[in-house]
C-alpha cells in the first residue's frame, strides 16, 4: 500500500517515490509514497506535478480507489515505467489554502458543538471557502454573528493542532470523537487518524491541516440557509 506521507506532515511539499503500478488506459500511476491528498471528508484532492525521466508531467487528479491511491497524469505526457524513481510535488499554494480552510471548518464545528450541541450533517470546501451543515432547528442573523465572533476568538487563541493515528479501540474511547450525524468510518478500519485543536476540538479526520489555528486568518460567515426543518447551512470565507 502507498505510504500516505501527508498524514503526519501536512507541510511536506514533495517526496522521492517509486512507481509501483501503471494504468495506461486511464493514464494514471501508483506510488510507494505520496505527498498528495486524494480527497475526502469534503476536502478536494491535491494537484501538482512529477519530475521523472521524461521531464515534467502535471498531476491534475488524485483519487483513492479501493485501498490504492491513483495519480492521474495529463494526457500529453508519457507515463513513467514501473519501478522508476520520480519526484512528486504538490501545488503548495493551493494545498496551504485548503489546510487553512479545513482547520477553519473544524473551528466552526468545535464552536457550534461546544456552544449549541449541534452535530454536523454535511460539508464541503474549496480553497479559502466552505460550507457546513448543522442539525440546527433555528438559525438567525443575530446567532450567526455570535458564531462568527466566537470562531474568530478561537482563531486568535492560537490553539495548537495535533495529529495522531490511534488503534480503533483506543480512538473510540474518546468522547464525541465522531461529530457527524452519521458515523462514516467503516468497521474494517483498524487505525483512526485524529485531529485535535487543543482546548477546542478533537475529531476523527483524514485531511490536511495547519499547525496552529492562528494560521487560519479571519473567518467570515458570508451566508446561511435553511436546508430543512432541523438542517441549517453556514457558508464561510477566509481573508
Amino acid at each position: 500500500m502507498t505510504i500516505l506521507a501527508y498524514q503526519l506532515d501536512s507541510y511536506l511539499k514533495s517526496t522521492e517515490s517509486t512507481v509501483t503500478a501503471v494504468d495506461a488506459e486511464n493514464h494514471a500511476i501508483q506510488l510507494d509514497r505520496t505527498p498528495f491528498f486524494p480527497g475526502g471528508g469534503g476536502q478536494p484532492h491535491d494537484t501538482g506535478y512529477i519530475e521523472y525521466s521524461q521531464g515534467v508531467a502535471q498531476i491534475s487528479r488524485v483519487k483513492k480507489i479501493g485501498a490504492e491511491i491513483w495519480h492521474f497524469i495529463d494526457a500529453e505526457s508519457a507515463l513513467p515505467a514501473i519501478n522508476e524513481r520520480i519526484s512528486a510535488h504538490i501545488d503548495w499554494d493551493r494545498r496551504y489554502q485548503l489546510m487553512r480552510t479545513h482547520t477553519a471548518m473544524h473551528i466552526l464545528c468545535g464552536v457550534v458543538y461546544r456552544d449549541f450541541g449541534a452535530l454536523v450533517t454535511g460539508g464541503d470546501m474549496d480553497p479559502l471557502k466552505g460550507r457546513m451543515d448543522f442539525e440546527f432547528e433555528n438559525l438567525s442573523r443575530d446567532l450567526v454573528q455570535v458564531i462568527e465572533a466566537a470562531v474568530n476568538r478561537e482563531v486568535q487563541a492560537a490553539h495548537e493542532v495535533r495529529v495522531k493515528i490511534l488503534p480503533r479501540e483506543e480512538a473510540f474511547q474518546i468522547p464525541d470523537l465522531i461529530r457527524t450525524k452519521i458515523n462514516l468510518l467503516p468497521p474494517g478500519i483498524t487505525e483512526i487518524r485524529t485531529i485535535e485543536l487543543v482546548g477546542l476540538d478533537l475529531q476523527a479526520d483524514g485531511g490536511t491541516h495547519v499547525a496552529n489555528t492562528s494560521e487560519v486568518g479571519t473567518m467570515r460567515i458570508v451566508d446561511y440557509k435553511s436546508k430543512g426543518k432541523i438542517n441549517k447551512r453556514i457558508y464561510v470565507e477566509l481573508d
